[in-house]
């Protein structure tokens, strides 16, 4: 199929890799524009077999319980993001000479021709948090926009929508951009690299490769985090159009062509006339929320892309401070006799929990759950001068009492071994219990939420539940 814009698709064999959230939208575009689709899936449940009679009933093809072999006759396969890379199917595709696609390339190669460009996030933290500022800002600057891609809006609804748009903010986790060889942003941002998912990468070598393929011929400008090295050896990396330039953001001051943190203040030295001796004041740091460092950097990326774009101080200052963050990312629940608890269930893995735990100054930490493979040593080691005391639970508490045990051996643990549903509230109580005023107590789990929870939103409204009733009876 080439690298460029397919226009016929009428009778393509294109074969479609999944069923879900990205598989069926994909599946439903393609049969529309003529293509023959077959959809393989490697479930064979009830779920899946309503998905394939509501596809069915349209003309497609579905193949339930046989993800392996690759259909006769493929021209194309279109994939799920989590789809691995080792899967047979794709070694099939490949032994055939056949293209892979995921959902976010399937997309770039059905923008019509005057499209809206792309300002693009990835990174291990702070994705959808970036994308939601950058689309306040640009929506603050008056222009149609929107957050889409791995955010929850579809790409391909974006791209083939009714709706015309001047500028999308587009988050995209590394598994997309595995999948998207022609993707081409305006600019685009790598926020941080942390080791994760690197069961289905393989290693973290391919998976910085992946997050760094965002930049791969941006136009305008590379963002990249000037305290993560590997973010800025991957825009040096990156083949770009002539005049693309690299553009840092700091919490700290900035050189010229970077942002950054001065008295408080959110300034830019990279879009203005003499970024040699000048900057441009942006917000203050009181407009970003929560003012958490690690936020203020989203805010400070976000600010990045939209200033690439072209986008007047003032509209970075109104967008952030329309901003709401997202349930369960550093939401303060309440206080309760002069301590606050604070909610960071979306801290699922040690980067993410390590910017939380940055962020207070005595803390009664709340962790655990399961640790996909994640160790616990450098976390513990770096945030142990925070810690009043820790209350562990889950599945792999162990590991983080061990980490506890060698790098913070002063700090008190409680060790709860319990997963009924009170388990929340008696983490929360003993916490209490081990909070002086002043104190926050922090749910950063450092772990994903699947074994006593169906997802880290259900476990951050457990843990704001049990904070209500302590406040009840305070």
């Amino acid at each position: 199929m080439g690298s460029g814009q397919v226009t016929d698709w009428q009778g393509k064999n294109v074969t479609v890799a999944g069923l879900g959230v990205s598989g069926i939208p994909a599946a439903k575009v393609l049969h529309g524009l003529g293509a023959k689709v077959t959809v393989v899936n490697d479930g064979d449940d009830a779920r899946a077999r309503a998905q394939a009679a509501e596809l069915e009933a349209l003309g497609i093809t579905v193949r339930l319980g046989d993800g392996a072999t690759l259909p006769e006759g493929t021209e194309l396969v279109v994939t799920a993001p989590g789809w691995k890379p080792d899967k047979p199917l794709f070694a099939a595709a490949r032994d055939a000479g056949v293209d892979i696609w995921g959902d976010v390339e399937l997309a770039w190669r059905l923008r019509g021709p005057d499209a809206a460009p792309w300002l693009a996030v990835t990174g291990t933290n702070g994705k959808t948090t970036t994308v939601q500022m950058l689309a306040e800002i640009l929506k603050a600057a008056g222009l149609r926009t929107a957050a889409v891609g791995n955010i929850g809006v579809s790409l391909l609804d974006a791209v083939l929508g009714e709706e015309q748009y001047d500028v999308l903010a587009v988050e995209l986790s590394s598994y997309q951009l595995h999948w998207a060889p022609s993707l081409r942003a305006h600019s685009a941002a790598v926020l941080n690299l942390a080791p994760d998912h690197l069961d289905w990468h393989g290693s973290m070598e391919a998976y910085a490769a992946d997050k760094g393929r965002i930049y791969e011929g941006n136009r305008v400008a590379c963002v990249y985090n000037v305290a993560d090295k590997a973010t800025e050896d991957l825009v040096r990396e990156a083949d770009v159009e002539e005049g693309c330039r690299a553009i840092g953001f700091t919490l700290g001051a900035p050189a010229p062509s970077q942002l950054g943190v001065v008295d408080g203040i959110l300034v830019d030295r990279a879009f203005v006339e003499n970024r040699q001796k000048s900057a441009q004041e942006l917000a203050e740091v009181s407009d970003v929320n929560p003012p958490a460092p690690h936020n203020i950097a989203n805010a400070l990326a976000a600010a990045s892309l939209a200033r690439a774009f072209g986008v007047p101080p003032k509209a970075v200052r109104d967008g952030l401070r329309a901003f709401t963050p997202d349930a369960h990312r550093i939401a303060h629940v309440a206080d309760v006799a002069g301590v606050s608890y604070v909610d960071d269930s979306k801290a699922t893995n040690t980067h993410a929990a390590e910017a939380s735990l940055a962020a207070y100054e005595s803390i009664v930490w709340i962790a655990g759950g399961l640790a996909k493979g994640a160790v616990f040593e450098e976390l513990v080691a770096k945030s142990a001068g925070h810690l009043r005391a820790a209350v562990l639970m889950g599945a792999d508490r162990g590991l983080i009492r061990e980490a506890l045990a060698r790098h913070a051996p002063e700090v008190p643990v409680v060790d709860l071994d319990r997963t009924d549903t009170g388990a929340m509230l008696a983490a929360v109580q003993e916490a209490q219990r081990l909070a002086r005023p002043g104190d926050t107590v922090l749910l950063a789990p450092a772990c994903a939420s699947m074994d006593m929870f169906a997802n880290y939103n259900q476990r951050g409204d457990a843990f704001a539940e049990a904070v209500r009733e302590l406040g009840a009876g305070a």
